[in-house]
């Protein structure tokens, strides 16, 4: 059986943390930033957990990850 490949995008994207859930970075952090407040922004920097609705899907595009 030959191996499944990692989906580069996908790689870029979302890390693994120790307990094997998944980190995606923050939506609207990249331009348009002189209307948000300080705290939003500080709060667009951090990462969170991908919703477990997406989980299988995530996980399928990085096979070994």
């Amino acid at each position: 059986m030959p191996k499944i490949k990692t989906r580069k995008g996908a790689l870029k994207r979302f890390k693994r943390t120790g307990g094997g859930k998944l980190l995606r970075g923050k939506a609207f952090a990249s331009h348009i930033m002189g209307k948000k407040s300080s705290k939003r922004k500080r709060n667009l920097r951090k990462s969170t957990l991908i919703d477990k609705t997406d989980i299988k899907k995530v996980a399928r595009l990085l096979p070994y990850h």
